[in-house]
């Protein structure tokens, strides 16, 4: 597994790891990378260098929360050629998330579906994890609710991970827009998130640029809502999207409950970033994440106003040579 070669992962390592339960081989491939032993290759190129919400990038391409949950591979990112990582989704109640099996590959549609329900171990544990984290590359940390508390008590409880983390991201990024919690997103009225966000913006003498992350499947009117209080509150800016609940992509006989992610998300959270770019301020910065394959779907997130995006499921089915291959196609494109 030391060698990150895509034609090695796309014909001998994805067939194997696809033969295993996608949650077992999720986990076994991060653990794999903490340590060392999976390798990308890192591309360095000063027309790749992007400033947003006043933090420096080496490079537009993100790891998207979800992957390293619990930040454990927080030093090896930059080496597999991300520009910035995202930790988490953190909570700030330790919790085992939804009953197993719980996440579901759709190879032919190059997609995944997950309800995971945010297992994390807590943020008091995150913050032990990340004391003293050398990543070299702009880490968010990504907060959520805690299953255990109540939609009206979510406040108090982002504001609890907001005091034990924020101190340790480059930016953090307030998640109300998974539909793998019950209630969650209920967060998104602009109502909810005001009560969520203000006791943050109090709590943050760093300073630190606080994004909101958003469902795919939001009514327009509802995104420039949430797009206005952002601008009013002076955010960092917005997250676009999370999975969505639309699997009209999928065979129906073999559909499972949870968060669609992967290639047919890409149109839906295209469809949000184009208007997000028309109904917010300038100076909110805009993050694309959903679909992204290759460099021409990275270089169409920025196109529509994304300052950068994020990979998930289009690192899952690339391997570790995806954001190498992506970036140099992406300087291509861009000439």
């Amino acid at each position: 597994m030391a060698a990150g070669g895509g034609l090695n992962y796309e014909r001998l390592l994805r067939p194997l790891l696809f033969r295993i339960d996608p949650e077992t081989a999720h986990n076994l491939a991060v653990r794999a990378i903490a340590m060392g032993l999976v390798r990308g290759k890192l591309l360095v190129d000063p027309r790749l260098e992007v400033t947003a919400a006043g933090i420096s990038f080496p490079n537009p391409l993100g790891l998207a929360a979800g992957v390293d949950k619990n930040g454990v591979a927080l030093r090896r990112w930059r080496g597999m050629g991300f520009g910035s990582a995202e930790i988490g989704t953190v909570t700030a109640h330790p919790q085992p998330g939804n009953p197993k099996p719980r996440m579901f590959r759709y190879p032919e549609q190059h997609a995944v579906v997950n309800r995971l329900g945010f297992n994390n171990s807590g943020c008091r544990n995150a913050a032990l994890a990340l004391q003293g984290h050398q990543a070299g590359i702009p880490i968010g940390i990504n907060l959520g609710k805690s299953k255990i508390t109540s939609v009206e008590d979510a406040a108090a409880d982002y504001l609890t991970s907001f005091q034990h983390l924020a101190k340790f991201a480059d930016y953090v990024t307030i998640n109300v827009s998974s539909p793998n919690t019950p209630g969650l997103r209920s967060l998104q009225s602009v109502d909810a998130l005001r009560e969520i966000l203000e006791p943050l913006i109090s709590e943050n003498k760093m300073g630190k640029p606080i994004f909101v992350k958003i469902a795919p499947d939001l009514h327009f009117d509802d995104i420039t809502a949430v797009a206005e209080l952002c601008g009013e509150l002076r955010l960092g800016g917005i997250i676009a999207t999370n999975t969505t609940l639309d699997h009209s992509s999928l065979p129906s006989g073999r559909d499972q409950v949870g968060g669609l992610s992967g290639e047919p998300l890409r149109e839906k959270s295209n469809a949000v970033l184009r208007h997000l770019k028309a109904a917010s301020p300038p100076e909110l910065a805009l993050v694309g994440v959903g679909g992204i394959f290759n460099g021409r779907d990275l270089h169409e997130k920025l196109a529509l106003g994304a300052s950068w995006a994020q990979v998930y499921s289009g690192w899952v089915y690339g391997g570790p040579m995806m954001p190498y291959r992506t970036l140099l196609e992406y300087l291509e494109l861009k000439g």
